[in-house]
């Protein structure tokens, strides 16, 4: 459990960084996202026949992380969105 935590910020850490422009997200809102983005990972390499959803392997970082950045990048669409309506 305490590795999956681990994970789930080092590759919403990644996300982050992959990610154009400055995100305003929180250390809690990176660790849901990149836990997320593990899941739909482990979940696409379990799939593929490559191991486990929860299992750590390289295509199921790889899928993680890019899942993480599409998850950052809704998120931080999706509260821009939510800005412009509220300060209008």
């Amino acid at each position: 459990m305490i590795g999956f935590i681990i994970a789930g910020l080092v590759i919403g850490a990644l996300a982050r960084l992959f990610t154009p422009g400055k995100q305003k997200l929180g250390l809690l809102a990176t660790l849901l996202l990149g836990l997320a983005g593990s899941v739909i990972g482990g979940t696409i390499a379990s799939i593929l026949g490559t191991g486990g959803i929860f299992e750590l392997n390289v295509l199921g970082f790889i899928v993680a992380v890019i899942s993480s950045v599409l998850l950052v990048g809704t998120a931080e669409s999706l509260a821009a969105r939510n800005k412009k309506t509220v300060t209008r």
